[in-house]
């Protein structure tokens, strides 16, 4: 199978500014309660062209990512065909590559469910709901003393999620699905992702 996906992710979790799993470090509180949405500029799965779609994946680890043990519900966007639905359905499942191959040894799947994704990328301010299911709305982090906006960014070349993404603060963070949690004001990130077998 040959496949390849670009376009745009957003990320949000429980974690203090930056989130320690980028730097291969525990997680601030000791667990993690995260999520991804992915909006798909450009790519295709086995010769099905799935541009335009998003996927997202909400997970509840009772530790770091890696030791395992967690709980995730994941969504597809309800615009897709039934080719599409196939083609993101594997691509959830962790049948295909990319993160999602990764992120299967590590929980159990609900899902993919169907649902209305809303997506504004737009850097710091960028938002995505997933109707009935989850609210994101990013912001700028802002300085303690002084209040001023900051805008920092992470180089990750090795990073499974980006290589180069934009900190942020969530402004909103809810998830009401098959796990369920609001970090709203904690860490939040953006940024281009590209991945290809």
């Amino acid at each position: 199978m040959s496949w390849q996906l670009s376009g745009n992710v957003l990320i949000a979790c429980n974690c203090d500014w930056g989130c320690p799993c980028n730097f291969n470090a525990p997680p601030t509180h000791g667990d993690c309660e995260g999520g991804w949405v992915w909006s798909i500029d450009h790519g295709e799965v086995d010769g099905i062209d799935v541009a335009g779609r998003a996927v997202a994946v909400f997970a509840d680890w009772p530790g770091a990512i890696h030791e395992g043990g967690g709980q995730a519900s994941v969504y597809l966007d309800d615009g897709a065909d039934a080719q599409q639905e196939e083609a993101l359905t594997r691509l959830l499942r962790g049948e295909v590559g990319g993160p999602w191959s990764i992120f299967i040894n590590t929980y159990e799947l609900d899902g993919p469910h169907r649902a209305h994704f809303a997506v504004d990328v737009a850097d710091h301010n960028s938002t995505a709901t997933v109707e009935g299911v989850a609210e994101l709305e990013l912001q700028p982090i802002r300085n303690p003393v002084s209040g001023v906006e900051v805008h920092p960014e992470m180089v990750l070349p090795e990073g499974l999620i980006v290589k180069r993404g934009g900190l942020a603060a969530s402004k909103v963070f809810r998830v009401h699905g098959g796990v369920a949690y609001d970090h709203s004001g904690k860490y939040a990130a953006f940024g281009p992702f590209s991945y290809s077998d």
